[in-house]
């Protein structure tokens, strides 16, 4: 029986799980007792087998059974002892809590990605403080879940799922998610964002909630955002632009009163800022809102303008997962593809961070993806092979068939 070649250790898919600690696996289990009445088909097999799915893109049950079998000599790598049927991967889909891969990817993102802020050394980089939360909607094959928007041409509406992330701008990762039906409101987002004091968050139009943000100036933590429709304004003082400010497109800057007098109660009322920018690219007027009194309007500017960072990351994330089609017509099951597919870009940026540190090779995070997707089941070293692919696959094949005579050889 000849051997492979590419035989060096464990399979790339094992060196990717090897990036999840047991340990986070078993804190997740006992947060969420997601094993209780499970047998055989544990949260970890159930993982696995999901995570596989989402890395070959699989669009069916069958598809990822028949894959799972073609591997199954490579199954014990992966810790998983039996193949699981179909029916076993969709009851699970269907009753294990989805609290189990939400409780594990925040764990796992703490783990490789922990913050630290602010104090006297970091309290000066706003890059390092700054958060961005924005939403995206996922549009599902039918109504299992509310969607948002108007009804077709049929009178029918489809469902969707809605992930509302906060997104750490220096990691490119969503450090806080929450998955709800599409027409949840995005305010209902705002009081559940874990801020830390220092920090400073970017966000849109749509989040606008007077209690929340009082809450967040009284915090120390600088928010910003856009004027909308409907707000409550009074200008107390317009301060002078500067000549190098107006050339970089700021107009005024304005301090103001935010919220109403006579409804206090329901909206509390603030002091706060409008800048009013000219946006040569798009030849409009954008009126930025902030609470923050002491910053450069061209910081304001600069902070915000990353808001369209989380923008890339939702692009990324659709493009490399398969969001189209789901393993189950259920609310649960489709949450937890969204979370594997979730887990899955964290497990892929986790591998190109540390190809920078290194000072290897630069990957687009789809061609590493691709590359990742591809060579799941060869046994290879991981960084080594993405260091120079070409090289180390020549190097593999150049080794002789029968390497074992050598421990006979006098």
């Amino acid at each position: 029986m000849s051997k492979s070649r590419f035989f060096s250790g464990q399979p790339i898919f094992n060196q990717l799980l090897s990036f999840i600690p047991c340990t986070l696996i078993e804190k997740a289990v006992i947060d969420t007792g997601a094993d209780s009445y499970y047998k055989h088909f544990k949260a970890f097999d159930h993982l696995v087998t999901m995570l596989f799915s989402s890395f070959h893109h699989c669009s069916s049950l069958r598809e990822l059974v028949t894959g799972l079998l073609a591997n199954e000599h490579r199954l014990s790598h992966l810790g998983l002892k039996n193949t699981p049927r179909r029916s076993t991967i969709s009851d699970a889909n269907r009753n294990r809590s989805v609290d189990f891969f939400s409780r594990l990817y925040h764990l796992l993102y703490q783990h490789h990605y922990p913050q630290h802020f602010p104090d006297s050394r970091t309290r000066h980089r706003l890059h390092d403080r700054l958060f961005i939360v924005d939403s995206t909607t996922i549009s599902l094959f039918s109504t299992v879940m509310r969607g948002a928007g108007v009804k077709g041409l049929n009178g029918r509406k489809k469902g969707g799922i809605k992930a509302h992330v906060l997104m750490r701008a220096k990691d490119e990762l969503p450090c806080f998610t929450v998955l709800t039906e599409a027409a949840c409101s995005d305010r209902k987002f705002m009081q559940k964002m874990p801020l830390q004091p220092g920090s400073i968050i970017a966000m849109d139009r749509a989040y606008v909630n007077y209690t929340v943000m009082k809450d967040w100036t009284q915090n120390d933590i600088t928010w910003i955002s856009r004027v909308t429709k409907g707000m409550k304004i009074k200008v107390l003082k317009r301060k002078k632009v500067t000549l190098a400010d107006k050339k970089n497109g700021i107009l005024k800057d304005w301090g103001i009163r935010l919220g109403n007098p006579k409804t206090c109660k329901t909206s509390p009322v603030q002091q706060a800022r409008v800048i009013s920018i000219y946006d040569k690219e798009t030849g409009k007027k954008v009126h930025l809102l902030t609470n923050n009194q002491t910053y450069a309007c061209s910081t304001i500017r600069k902070l915000y303008k990353q808001r369209w960072d989380i923008e890339l990351l939702f692009k990324r994330i659709k493009q490399n997962s398969q969001l189209s089609n789901f393993l189950g017509d259920n609310e649960n099951a489709i949450s937890i593809q969204v979370w594997c597919a979730l887990i899955k870009d964290l497990l892929i940026k986790i591998v190109k961070d540390q190809l920078n540190q290194l000072g290897c090779r630069k990957w687009s995070f789809s061609n590493l993806a691709g590359f990742l997707r591809l060579h799941l089941s060869t046994y290879i070293l991981l960084i080594k092979f993405l260091t120079e692919p070409e090289k180390a696959l020549l190097r593999h094949n150049k080794e002789p068939d029968f390497i074992q005579l050598k421990l006979f050889s006098p």
